[in-house]
């Protein structure tokens, strides 16, 4: 036995014995349920399935007919949990392969089939090992490139991996990355909203404080998402593998997680990325338990019949969101049914918050009026001193002006003159009397 193998069992039996004490502090409400094998380690390490009721709704449905797109690094080829399971795939980074099934990244590139082995990961042919919570469920695999290696940006590679998993299918689509910012790129609203009016729940992970988030950060904080925290194997809301935030709208176990890796071996790990997946799972199980109910209605069974973790103090609360994931409740309640996402809706978000954005102008729909085009100027006279009196200024101003001035001078003339004589006609008769 390899030392890697001693230590990877050792993680297993450790996360065997949290499920006896998750039982014992928190005992299930639904009855017994099938124990696997003391020998089969990786079933018995996946405490969730027995903690969250999974396995009790699978009484109901394993998520047959549903199809999860996980949009991550890839799900890659060869690991048997993956056979059969993933149908289609793409690339949106334009540095993978056109299936989407070359797992990208320098840094994690199992991270998208850790995801999709915690949503719908196949058995081992004998019914033995790790398995996914939506096991009959479909796969899309679509690889992202995160960081500066992809020449296409990232948030576009969002955008057009999102239209393109509505397009081929998608019940769910799974999102566990964050951007550590309250914004999104304003081409989300188109794709994000492309999805919600196609029918389809978007489940995002919230973040990790270990990774340096401190809040929930987008996509986790667009409206109509259902965004998932992470908490340990007592339902109590991790210090590291979590963060906070008004959007949380429910929680999921997101520490000591197994999930497949590209080489086909199964690791332990922690963070919303692996409680994400988990819900989204449930979501499946919800879907193919009830093929008629919308989108809306789907995210209203899950918070509405989330349990109570034992220190939440609001409802929702910022660190467990409505409270812990209930598989079998999920499946099996009959609530009343809802005409909106409780989770808030993005087409009222983006006419409030973009309306700024000023539309383009409307095509003009009349015919413009046809205006005669005026006569032609006169030609331009040669250039004149101002002081010499031009043939116009002399007709319509020097002559009229004479005509009017002359005869009111001789006028003046003669009454002047008239004048006169009549004065010297009266002196000459003041000075001779009798004559």
């Amino acid at each position: 036995m390899t030392s890697t193998t001693r230590i990877l069992n050792a993680r297993r039996i450790r996360s065997a014995v949290a499920v006896l004490a998750l039982a014992l502090v928190a005992p299930l409400a639904i009855g017994a349920t099938p124990t696997p094998s003391p020998t089969d380690t990786e079933r018995t390490a996946e405490y969730w399935l027995e903690g969250a009721h999974i396995d009790a709704a699978w009484k109901t449905t394993r998520g047959a007919g549903v199809t999860i797109a996980v949009i991550d690094t890839g799900i890659a080829k060869g690991p048997a949990p993956f056979e059969g399971a993933v149908t289609d795939g793409t690339d949106v980074s334009g540095i993978g392969s056109d299936d989407g099934r070359t797992p990208l990244g320098p840094l994690d590139s199992d991270h998208g089939s850790r995801v999709a082995s915690l949503a719908a990961g196949r058995p081992k042919p004998d019914g033995t090992g790790m398995i996914g919570v939506a096991p009959e469920a479909k796969l899309l695999s679509i690889s992202l490139g995160f960081g500066t290696t992809a020449p296409v940006p990232f948030t576009k590679q969002v955008a057009e991996a999102m239209k393109w998993a509505v397009d081929h299918g998608a019940n769910v689509i799974n999102l566990s990355f964050t951007t550590n910012t309250l914004e999104w790129d304003r081409s989300w609203d188109d794709a994000f909203l492309y999805a919600f009016q196609h029918d389809v729940v978007v489940v995002v992970a919230a973040g990790n404080r270990g990774s340096g988030t401190a809040m929930v950060g987008a996509p986790a904080t667009i409206p109509g998402v259902l965004a998932v925290g992470g908490v340990d194997q007592h339902g109590v809301a991790s210090r590291a593998a979590s963060t906070q935030g008004i959007s949380i709208a429910v929680s999921a176990p997101s520490e000591s997680l197994l999930g497949v890796d590209a080489n086909g071996s199964i690791e332990t790990w922690n963070g919303t990325s692996g409680a994400a997946p988990i819900v989204a799972g449930v979501v499946a199980l919800v879907r193919a338990a009830h093929p008629d109910m919308d989108a809306n209605n789907v995210i209203n069974q899950i918070i509405q019949t989330a349990r109570p973790a034992p220190q939440m103090t609001a409802h929702p609360d910022p660190l467990y969101g409505y409270g812990l994931i209930d598989a079998a409740a999920a499946v099996t309640a009959s609530l009343p049914s809802v005409d909106q996402n409780p989770l808030g809706d993005l087409a009222d978000w983006i006419r409030l918050n973009r309306r700024a954005e000023a539309p383009a102008p409307a095509a003009p729909t009349s015919t413009p009026v046809a205006i005669p085009p005026l006569p032609e100027a006169d030609t331009p006279t040669k250039a004149t001193s101002p002081l010499i009196p031009s043939p116009d200024s002399l007709l319509y101003g020097t002559l009229p002006l004479v005509a009017l001035t002359v005869p009111g001078i001789l006028i003046a003339l003669g009454v002047t003159a008239a004048a006169r004589r009549i004065r010297s006609a009266r002196a000459s008769a003041r000075q001779n009397p009798d004559d």
